[in-house]
């Protein structure tokens, strides 16, 4: 069953749609707060579309999820026990703890991070918010963090060119597969450690 490679033509259809920047813009602020899917989903296709605005998209990207983090960080500060429930249906309050802790002690080198761990974005800005994180460390370790992970995604996209493009029409379905079975065993491994915690 293919599965991949018709969703990977129909992103990069919409990459070009006349306003796929907004929507670039409003999936990475969503995506800080509360929304599952990453923004790289539609910056990836948008970049190899159209790779000499690759960077524009990242800025875009970046500055929506500032945004956002700023959003999530003040959910954290003022709004913790409305988000609680949530975060105990998905399995995620003691890890979320946890990361709560590491963020007291460490927060902004974890920022730094927290763009390359297998735990959402999201989690990290609301601890931020709860701990009270001064917000001058907060948003440059949220700058560094989350703006590493996209430009570095539209440097390799703008360096490869048409051929990141071909090789990614032509494995999309291994592709993707593989990230579904990485992404899975992520989840397994928060799941089965948070729980053991």
């Amino acid at each position: 069953m293919k599965l991949f490679g018709p969703l990977y033509e129909r992103m990069l259809r919409w990459s070009t749609h006349r306003h796929a920047e907004a929507y670039l813009g409003g999936i990475s602020f969503c995506e800080a707060i509360f929304f599952p899917i990453p923004p790289e989903v539609m910056l990836a296709p948008m970049s190899l579309a159209r790779p000499q605005r690759a960077y524009r998209f990242a800025a875009i990207s970046l500055a929506a999820s500032l945004l956002g983090m700023f959003v999530g960080y003040a959910i954290g500060h003022y709004a913790i026990e409305w988000v609680m429930p949530f975060l105990e249906k998905m399995g995620s309050a003691e890890r979320f703890a946890q990361i709560k802790q590491q963020v007291a002690d460490n927060g902004f080198w974890l920022l730094l991070l927290a763009g390359f761990v297998p735990v959402p974005f999201k989690i990290f800005t609301l601890a931020s918010g709860v701990v009270g994180m001064p917000l001058l460390p907060f948003f440059f370790g949220a700058l560094i963090g989350r703006g590493k992970r996209v430009f570095l995604l539209a440097w390799a996209i703008r360096l490869a060119g048409p051929r990141a493009e071909a090789m990614l029409r032509r494995h999309a379905e291994p592709i993707g597969w593989l990230a579904l079975a990485l992404l899975t065993a992520a989840i397994g491994w928060m799941v089965f450690f948070g729980g053991k915690a």
